[in-house]
């Protein structure tokens, strides 16, 4: 028996129109975008939980009481709460940048246009992301705040799974080949 001709192009044909790195690119992006998101919302929602971590870190209340660094704590509630809605604040404008970017690449993806617009958003919005917990949790609450003594009060794991989620993100997203439309 002869196989007969199918005028509807074959499964292999039609995942291989997809790049895969771009797509790739494109849901680790969207992954990070909901996450994001998610914390922001969720500070929002629920902003005392989060805010007391910020109190407890900023004020090293938890820490070894070590005087060569508790001069640096802060102990005022109204500093304490404005770098609580500043991170709230960056958290929700990277949430929406990366949210753009997985809009772009999902536009991209699907008219077959350049992947550049989308790798730059998606730079911009995972950069924010790693400075946000790489400098701002890891240096800054966990060195100079010293969180990393807190039992209680410590959120370096976190910080650490956050920064390298998008780390690696950022790392895929910029993997040359992103850019070909051949797999």
């Amino acid at each position: 028996m002869t196989p007969r001709p199918s005028s509807r192009p074959s499964l292999r044909r039609r995942a291989g129109a997809l790049p895969v790195l771009a797509l790739t690119a494109a849901l680790l992006t969207a992954t990070v975008a909901l996450y994001m998101a998610l914390v922001a919302f969720g500070n929002i929602t629920d902003f005392d939980t989060n805010r007391a971590f910020v109190h407890h870190v900023l004020a090293m209340d938890t820490t070894f009481k070590d005087p060569d660094l508790t001069w640096r704590a802060i102990d005022s509630t109204t500093l304490q709460d404005i770098a609580y809605v500043l991170i709230i604040a960056w958290e929700t404008v990277a949430a929406l940048v990366l949210v753009a970017a997985g809009a772009v690449w999902a536009r991209a993806l699907r008219a077959g246009g350049s992947f550049a617009r989308a790798r730059r958003l998606s730079t911009v919005g995972l950069l924010m992301v790693l400075l946000l917990f790489g400098a701002g949790f890891i240096a800054v609450g966990g060195e100079w705040f010293a969180m990393w003594q807190s039992k209680t009060w410590n959120g370096l794991e976190a910080a650490t799974r956050d920064f390298l989620l998008a780390a690696v993100t950022l790392l895929v997203v910029h993997l040359p080949g992103v850019e070909q439309r051949d797999v």
